[in-house]
């Protein structure tokens, strides 16, 4: 079984990821404008902010699913780029869970799971099927082994690709609106996952708009707005004393519902 990783951050190491003034363009439009933001090794950070705002786009670019046009991004010292190397950490370090489950479909769910493992880190077959298993004890589905991704709710699609994310067993989870696409009466077993997850000490950066989650999960909020960080801030802060007048405004709007 994996080792138990330790939640505690030593102050003195360096972020362990790190972005430096971080700019991404589509064409004329600006995603990211002069980004810069630090996560400590065991930190869970939430980024809130409107549609359109760049939260996507930040967590894409630290996994290099975008390229950022300027600045730098780093993960544990190693700059983020087309390098060896870069994909070397991030494979290594970086799991990702995104707003659609991206199973395969024509795969069962342990053949999802070990797929990976297999194929990227070479792992035997045996010791991926049980690496599979633990992963679908921990977020409570080991029953759904054998079905296929169609047999499945969306809330436990989710939390396969939470599983299948796992496998590979990265230091750093990134979660983009991982219950966007949930039905309301599912959104509450996935975040419960995340949350037993954050618990263990893992580094993670969620996307999200589910307010009371990220005021139970977070050690840090962060607001975009316009492809920049508006405001960050310690959860009992932000939500109690915003200081910009947007992040006021977007949380009444956002609580109120």
């Amino acid at each position: 079984m994996p080792a138990k990783k330790s939640a505690e951050q030593d102050s003195h190491k360096p972020p362990l990821i790190c972005m430096r003034e971080v700019n991404k363009f589509f064409g004329t439009f600006q995603a990211l404008d002069k980004v810069s933001l630090d996560i400590g090794a065991s930190e869970k950070v939430v980024i809130c902010g409107p549609s359109g705002s760049g939260k996507s786009t930040l967590i894409r670019c630290i996994n290099r699913l975008e390229q950022h046009d300027a600045g730098e991004i780093m993960i544990d010292g190693v700059t983020v780029d087309d390098s060896a190397a870069a994909r070397a950490v991030l494979r290594n370090n970086v799991g990702m869970v995104f707003q659609q489950f991206n199973l395969f479909p024509h795969l069962s769910i342990l053949d999802n799971l070990t797929l990976g493992p297999v194929r990227a880190r070479g792992m035997a077959p045996a010791a991926a099927r049980e690496l599979a298993e633990y992963y679908l004890e921990r977020v409570r589905i080991p029953e759904q082994m054998q079905k296929f991704p169609d047999q499945l709710s969306g809330g436990q699609q989710q939390r396969v690709a939470i599983a299948r994310a796992l496998c590979m067993e990265p230091r750093i989870m990134l979660f983009d609106e991982p219950t966007s696409a949930l039905d309301p009466e599912m959104i509450a077993e996935v975040l419960d996952v995340i949350g037993e997850l954050a618990a263990t000490g893992m580094t993670m950066i969620v996307v999200t708009h589910e307010m009371g989650f990220a005021g139970h999960v977070a050690d840090k909020m962060v607001f975009m707005d316009h492809g920049r960080i508006v405001e960050m801030a310690p959860p009992k802060r932000f939500f109690s004393k915003p200081e910009s007048d947007r992040c006021k405004i977007f949380l009444q709007q956002i609580l109120r519902n």
